[in-house]
């Protein structure tokens, strides 16, 4: 017994030198994240200036729009208000810069060609639906949906979604949408693909973002996390036991993947449930391939479902 003590604090030992050595190398990538900020340009912007701001961005005014709309925007108290709160929650780019250039780094470290795109930071009329938007070289960042999950300017937006709504996720935001940038959409229709799609996004998540809570990686609080981790065998039971895995009922997605405030078991348990338990299995599972087969992560995100999944050796724990 003394000895296995020995070896497994050998091998813990061994482990956090390996992972502190990668961290070191990735920290070293030359990085630099440039924050460009609009809407501090815009908020200050007067009639006499906007045709200025108007050719120094053009894409942020499409031709299509009148003047008038934008006058009216710069006149708008309620604009004037998103405006004020942005600039009191993020006075200065820190804040910003600290969650994106480590993730950048992870990324080029991971994907070489990677490059760091010129981020741009706006207010949406808070569009909770477009957070991070990459477009080419392009990162847009909508800064009023990042307030804070309790900002008035929320009180009407359900809950499971004002959770998410602050500025420690920036940065799982945008690894999300890069990650959608390299991982082909499933081709198939059934429950597992699905599952295993989400599962290599948080995956990439994982690697991206180290120091960030699995928690904040998928947008639980702390208590939904715990749930999902405590109910991880009744949950894969449930999935094996209904035969839901290679189903394509489409009303398997709302159910089990979508973001919803819980998931739909029919049981009663569901209330106590967070929703999108299916992605949730879906990156134990790819987790488990990735410990189990020696694959880069770009051959991951290549690999079919079915063959992920049969290859993970995916076992939920007992509690």
């Amino acid at each position: 017994m003394k000895y296995a003590i020995v070896f497994f604090s050998m091998f813990l030992l061994f482990s956090c030198n390996s992972d502190s050595k990668l961290e070191q190398e990735i920290e070293a990538i030359p990085m630099d994240v440039k924050i460009v900020r609009f809407d501090k340009e815009f908020a200050r912007a007067t009639p006499e200036t906007l045709n200025s701001l108007k050719q120094k961005y053009p894409v942020f005014f499409p031709e299509q729009f009148h003047d008038s709309i934008w006058l009216g925007n710069l006149n708008d108290p309620i604009q004037q208000q998103l405006n004020e709160a942005v600039e009191n929650a993020f006075p200065t780019e820190e804040t910003i810069e600290d969650q994106l250039l480590p993730l950048f780094q992870h990324i080029s470290y991971y994907f070489p060609e990677f490059e760091a795109p010129t981020t741009v930071t706006v207010t949406s009329d808070v569009d909770y639906q477009n957070r991070a938007i990459v477009a080419d070289t392009l990162l847009v960042l909508a800064l009023d949906t990042y307030l804070g999950s309790d900002h008035e300017f929320y009180e009407n937006i359900k809950r499971y979604i004002a959770k998410n709504l602050k500025p420690s996720q920036i940065g799982p935001d945008v690894a999300e949408a890069y990650a959608r940038q390299l991982i082909s959409p499933p081709s198939k229709r059934d429950l597992l693909s699905q599952m295993v799609y989400y599962g290599k996004e948080l995956y990439l998540k994982d690697i991206w973002l180290p120091n960030v809570s699995d928690a904040e990686k998928i947008g639980y609080t702390k208590e939904e996390m715990q749930w999902a981790n405590d109910n991880e065998e009744d949950m894969w039971r449930y999935f094996i036991e209904k035969e839901l895995l290679y189903k394509t009922d489409p009303k398997l997605a709302p159910r089990f993947i979508f973001n919803a405030p819980f998931s739909k078991f029919y049981l009663e348990i569901d209330n106590e449930s967070p929703g999108m338990v299916g992605r949730y299995i879906g990156w134990q599972i790819v987790r488990s391939y990735m410990e189990n087969n020696t694959v880069t992560v770009p051959q991951l995100l290549i690999k079919n479902a079915d063959e992920i999944f049969k290859n993970s050796k995916y076992k939920p724990k007992k509690n």
